[in-house]
């Protein structure tokens, strides 16, 4: 389980084929102190586990499921990622409760400067949409966001500058894939209505 409150920005330094799927190598920096093998790193939004460790570079297995669900098929090597070491009972609970289970892909559709914060708009499957709510939480990239709107086929966030400059979301551009996890409670609600119907 973790927050969605990102503890560092680490760099792809490689991504080698091992069908069905990937090893992924991440430059984790002062995040990897500590870790042992086994550990759950959100990556990007994506709970994976920790398979070697190397000084600083942890390394990650990715099945076919996991590319196809996330942004990570088409990942390249210096890409950024938003990196968090899983919760423990006695943390703080900054963000909101985050499973690091994908659900789907956004698509940035609109990005608008304002001063320093950016609003941002990503259309993503209506499934999803129906379990985000206006100033609910969505985790984008593993980033814990509230939502500013929704409508048939999107919804917004509004992004301060400390998200901005500490994050993967100052990079994004349009067009550009994230991963999309929605509020756990919310999904249990909107199954528990599926039932009932």
């Amino acid at each position: 389980m973790f927050t969605g409150l990102v503890q560092h920005l680490g760099k792809i330094t490689g991504i080698t084929s091992e069908p069905p799927g990937v090893r992924l190598a991440v430059h984790a920096g002062p995040l990897s102190h500590g870790v042992r093998i086994g550990d759950s790193i959100c990556t990007n939004g994506c709970c994976l586990s920790v398979i070697h460790t190397d000084g600083e570079t942890l390394e990650f297995q990715l099945g076919p499921e996991t590319l196809q669900r996330t942004n990570f098929g088409t990942c390249e090597v210096q890409d950024r990622v938003n990196l968090e070491k899983s919760m423990t009972l006695q943390d703080r609970l900054d963000g909101h409760l985050v499973t690091g289970h994908i659900d789907g892909l956004g698509l940035l559709k609109n990005r608008v400067q304002e001063q320093d914060w950016v609003t941002c708009r990503f259309a993503c499957p209506q499934p999803l949409l129906a379990q985000i709510a206006a100033k609910g939480s969505v985790a984008v990239d593993g980033v814990s966001l509230t939502v500013v709107d929704v409508d048939d086929s999107s919804f917004s966030v509004a992004l301060i500058p400390h998200t901005l400059a500490q994050t993967t979301l100052g990079d994004l551009r349009l067009e550009d894939s994230v991963n999309l996890e929605t509020d756990l409670v919310s999904k249990y609600v909107c199954r528990w209505m599926e039932a009932r119907a």
